[in-house]
């Protein structure tokens, strides 16, 4: 496995621990650990953008980040994926990407408020969305010789 798929699949599995830690929290309705000084986790998780029609953003996210490990560990060994993963990596990551850019700015301009855990799952998309474009370019490069 290149070093490049290693590093997408660590930020993926530290995306995914990180948003289903988010997801536990939200559903038992707990106190959420934020480091004191480096944000308001409390008001980003009670605000009206932690969830899309009842289900909570965080939820969205470990599925998501469950998708890519599927994606990069098994992309090699099923037929479709075989054909497909490169393309299903990268909408997934573009999306999660996006919609990470999209969050940090509602805790910057709209609540006023950072939640670590929510910048650490934008980090990790950030990087999976980097390497899914180095990916894609190094298979570029490979098709057309």
């Amino acid at each position: 496995m290149k070093k490049i798929t290693i590093i997408a699949i660590v930020a993926s599995i530290i995306g995914f621990i990180d948003s289903a830690y988010l997801t536990i929290i939200k559903f038992t309705n707990s106190p959420i650990y934020c480091t004191p000084g480096l944000g308001d986790c409390e008001s980003v998780q009670n605000s009206q953008w932690a969830t899309i029609w009842g289900i909570p953003i965080a939820l969205l996210g470990s599925l998501a980040y469950l998708a890519l490990i599927f994606c990069f560990v098994f992309e090699k060994r099923i037929p479709v994926l075989k054909q497909y993963s490169q393309f299903i990596i990268f909408g997934i990551s573009l999306f999660g990407f996006l919609y990470s850019l999209f969050l940090t700015y509602l805790e910057l301009f709209v609540i006023h408020a950072i939640c670590q855990w929510c910048i650490l799952s934008a980090i990790c998309m950030t990087v999976i969305f980097i390497a899914t474009i180095i990916r894609l370019k190094e298979l570029q490069l490979r098709t057309s010789k």
